[in-house]
């Protein structure tokens, strides 16, 4: 059912259906067409000049005569008034239509633009993932030994994730669980005197080319056999070691309270790797998929600095359709009133014969 009301027709309505129906005359006719041309004239529009001036823009001059012719055959203009405002109204639709295309053009420009450096973007940021995982990973690694103090080197890296905003809150807890972990007696910069001594002999050494060794080898991207695993855990028991020989002054009931620090911070690196490797999955699945329509809505937002002035000029070329349209109307009323008050003089007059 409905919810609109149907309405009455009442007598006055039928009535006045047939006396507007009385004012159709078919379509358009050569005489009518060569009365059109002769108005373009008569008011100033030359349309040859106009055709040239449509094709240039793209547009069909055609598309313009069919509409003028249309809007001719709806308000039937019988005085060089109704037919000033009947042109009038159809250049004023044209340039309305014409400002709705300048608007949807320059969306389709916009958008083909942020289409053509999306997928660099994409890729970029996939890449930036992918190497934020891999440096937390190595963290996590450096991390996941029992006796681990933290390095200035370790330190240095989670500063600078940090600092990029890349692991976001968790960064500050991460942050401030590596110095937690740092050795007694280290201050704000990560060292303390005598690593400050050792670091500087080991910056001589690096300059003058004295035998020197990376800090950490490089990862190896293959699959660890049981061999492998056993050389881990020796490598790793060999790190203890080290550990407790070079923090002597670190009690077997320090190291216990240090554990928990250890694995919570193990846990918010391995948890940071699995979000990073998901965003670059989620971004690879976008790349493929491509943009929603409400990503598409959003990159073609109205950025141009005249966005305003062509919203203005449609707003512009709306309210001229309005105001011509209703001046028309108003002049139709009033012709179609005097038409029928003769009509009615007509019959009144006949009946007194």
């Amino acid at each position: 059912m409905s919810l609109r009301k149907k309405p009455t027709m009442t007598p006055e309505k039928i009535s006045a259906n047939r006396r507007n129906g009385r004012h159709w005359h078919g379509p358009p006719t050569p005489e009518v067409r060569e009365r059109i041309r002769a108005a373009l004239l008569r008011h100033g529009f030359d349309l040859q000049a106009e055709e040239v001036a449509m094709r240039a823009l793209g547009e069909n001059p055609a598309g313009f005569q069919e509409l003028l012719e249309a809007l001719w055959e709806t308000y039937r203009p019988t005085d060089a008034a109704q037919e000033g405002l009947v042109i009038r109204l159809a250049r004023a639709t044209w340039l309305l239509n014409r400002a709705d295309r300048m608007q949807e053009g320059y969306a389709l420009r916009q958008a083909r633009e942020v289409n053509s450096g999306r997928q660099d973007r994409l890729h970029a940021t996939m890449m930036r993932l992918k190497m934020t995982a891999e440096s937390l990973e190595r963290l996590a690694q450096a991390v996941a030994r029992k006796h681990y103090v933290t390095t200035p080197e370790d330190l240095e890296k989670m500063k600078n994730l940090h600092q990029e905003g890349v692991v976001k809150e968790m960064g500050e807890i991460a942050l401030a669980l590596f110095y937690q972990l740092q050795a007694p007696g280290t201050g704000e910069d990560g060292l303390d005197p005598m690593e400050s001594a050792r670091r500087v002999v080991a910056q001589v050494k690096e300059i003058f080319g004295i035998g020197t060794k990376p800090p950490y080898p490089p990862p190896a991207k293959v699959t660890p056999d049981s061999r492998q695993v056993e050389e881990g855990q020796q490598d790793a028991n060999v790190a203890e070691e080290k550990n407790d020989q070079q923090y002597p002054s670190i009690t077997a009931a320090e190291w216990e309270a240090r554990e928990r620090p250890r694995q919570l911070l193990e846990n918010i690196l391995k948890r940071q790797v699995e979000i990073c490797e998901e965003q670059r999955k989620a971004l690879l699945r976008e790349s493929v998929k491509g943009p929603s329509p409400y990503e598409r809505a959003a990159e073609i937002a109205p950025t141009h600095p005249n966005a305003l002035l062509m919203r203005r000029t449609q707003d512009s070329c709306f309210r001229e359709v309005r105001r011509v349209t209703n001046l028309l109307l108003k002049l139709k009323r009033y012709e179609w009133k005097m038409k029928d008050r003769e009509q009615e003089d007509e019959n009144v007059g006949g009946g007194d014969i």
